[in-house]
């Protein structure tokens, strides 16, 4: 029997070969330190997330979306982003270098992902027409805030070189336009939100094998995304990588600030009742780890958005009972 087993470890040998060959040399691990789980925060920004948003965005019917919710949603993000850039406009100066300046608006946008980028979507299918605003938001948002992060430290150099008379924000602006033209999950915004156009005024459906194709590609993305993450953190030095201070601050920007701007935004549109509640509710749900993916893939305080991801939806459900039970207080 031995003698078989041999024989046929002898002869399966040459078959694993072509896969121990796919194995990095040297012991090399999916990530080092210097580029933890790179390839694989790649795959999910440009090529899963595309399909997460497109899936999400082609299964929405706009004509019966609640336009005054989204009108309450555009306006806390719009108050969001005008407190944002005066921070980063006028916020003091610590040595009056391009460097700096440019660091206040790197914070500004990690602010903004704080703010906005919820897991509403990862956490459940959108079925009411109060949430299905948030589908084109996630897509269209994270793209931007995505692009900004990566071509935020390119721009001092740019700077340097072409010394342009205008501010560094237009600048900054200019090249996140020209790069989000060229970010697939702009397209697939729009191309899902075309789809949902057509398909709900002539009333037909997407072939089931293309629906579930997509599916299958979509449902890919968070995976990926956690797992991403999860190699991240374990090759931080600390449990808490940004330290308490900074984390502090993640979680206030998502549990307080955020639902704060959404209050505003919904009560200066005219909204009451239960979807004045579901509105706050929905602005204090736990940072969504797409936020992660873009800050990873560009460099741009991925260790803030790792520990947000991580303590805040440890956090949420406490603070999301308290916040339910204050609404339901106020009625």
């Amino acid at each position: 029997m031995g003698r078989h087993i041999q024989g046929g470890s002898s002869h399966g040998a040459p078959l694993l070969r072509p896969l121990t060959s796919l194995r990095p040399s040297g012991g090399a691990d999916l990530g080092t330190p210097q580029k933890p789980s790179g390839p694989i925060n790649r795959l999910v920004a440009f090529f899963a997330l595309p399909f997460f948003t497109f899936h999400f965005t082609l299964t929405i019917n706009p004509f019966t979306m609640n336009f005054l919710f989204l009108a309450a949603d555009s306006l806390s993000k719009i108050l969001i982003v005008v407190i944002l850039f005066l921070y980063a406009r006028f916020s003091r100066r610590t040595n009056g270098t391009a460097d700096s300046n440019m660091d206040r608006y790197c914070w500004a946008i990690t602010g903004y992902s704080l703010l906005t980028m919820t897991n509403l979507l990862e956490a459940r299918r959108p079925r009411g027409g109060a949430w299905r605003h948030e589908v084109f938001r996630e897509g269209g948002g994270v793209a931007v805030v995505a692009e900004a992060a990566e071509e935020g430290k390119d721009v001092e150099e740019e700077e340097e070189e072409l010394r342009p008379s205008r501010p560094t924000f237009w600048m900054l602006m200019k090249i996140v336009g020209i790069k989000l033209a060229l970010n697939p999950n702009t397209y697939a915004s729009v191309l899902g939100v075309s789809w949902a156009l057509i398909a709900n005024r002539w009333h037909f459906q997407m072939p089931v094998i293309m629906d579930n194709s997509i599916l299958i590609m979509a449902k890919s993305g968070t995976g990926m995304a956690m797992f991403s993450m999860g190699l991240f953190m374990a090759q931080q030095k600390k449990i808490i990588a940004c330290g308490p201070g900074l984390t502090a601050i993640a979680l206030a920007l998502r549990f307080v600030a955020a639902p704060a701007a959404m209050a505003v935004g919904s009560i200066a549109v005219g909204l009451r009742g239960d979807v004045l509640r579901v509105a706050i509710i929905q602005a204090a749900v736990p940072q969504s780890v797409t936020s992660f993916i873009f800050a990873k893939e560009y460099g741009l305080h991925a260790d803030v958005l790792s520990t947000a991801v991580i303590f805040g939806t440890l956090a949420s459900l406490p603070i999301l009972v308290v916040y339910y039970i204050l609404l339901e207080c106020m009625h």
